[in-house]
């Protein structure tokens, strides 16, 4: 190992925030989720509910196990079973990568951040809380906010349509390739990379 190599953070969870069940599925709120099954597939883990209220497995990248992990509770009580399983494994909160939507960026952008507060989101609120700490990185995906009046739970609770779902659908795709990055070079290299 490098000194480089030595000096940047790898992550060992990659956790997707959204909200269970099929109404749920193609939602704006559901970003996280979208991402983290797409990587997944990439890094051919198998998930599944066992033992904790999420669909999680493990995987190995360049050689590394990395814990994917998706909460089935709804998204304000994600910290629950999130911080479980990091307990359960030992794993700390700082090598925890979370992957959710985010009102403030526009849609289709992304922004890799190493620690922060909630932002308005519960998901990430319920993490902070359940954590006791905000000392996790995370991958914003923009969903923009509503451009037409609705209230803001109405329209992260919809789908995209027309072009903006070719836009969300392109940031998906993206958001699994930037989270790779970061499982497979670091966090400060991805950070410098897609940042």
């Amino acid at each position: 190992m490098t000194g480089r190599q030595a000096r940047e953070q790898w992550i060992g969870a990659v956790a997707g925030l959204g909200n269970p069940g099929r109404l749920y599925e193609k939602t704006r709120h559901n970003a996280g989720y979208q991402v983290l099954d797409l990587l997944a597939a990439d890094c051919s883990v198998f998930m599944q509910e066992r033992k904790f209220k999420a669909e999680w497995g493990f995987g190995s990248v360049e050689g590394r196990k990395v814990l994917f992990m998706k909460p089935l509770a709804f998204m304000n009580k994600s910290g629950g079973p999130v911080g479980e399983i990091l307990a359960y494994f030992g794993i700390p909160e700082s090598q925890l990568l979370v992957i959710h939507d985010d009102l403030d960026l526009s849609l289709g952008r992304l922004r890799l951040v190493r620690r922060g507060g909630a932002g308005g989101h519960r998901g990430v609120l319920s993490l902070i809380e359940h954590l006791r700490g905000q000392n996790f990185p995370r991958l914003k995906l923009g969903i923009g906010r509503p451009a037409h009046g609705e209230p803001v739970e109405e329209y992260v609770l919809q789908a995209p349509s027309g072009e903006e779902a070719k836009v969300f659908q392109e940031m998906i795709a993206q958001g699994a390739n930037v989270a790779k990055a970061v499982l497979v070079h670091g966090l400060d290299h991805a950070m410098n990379a897609f940042n």
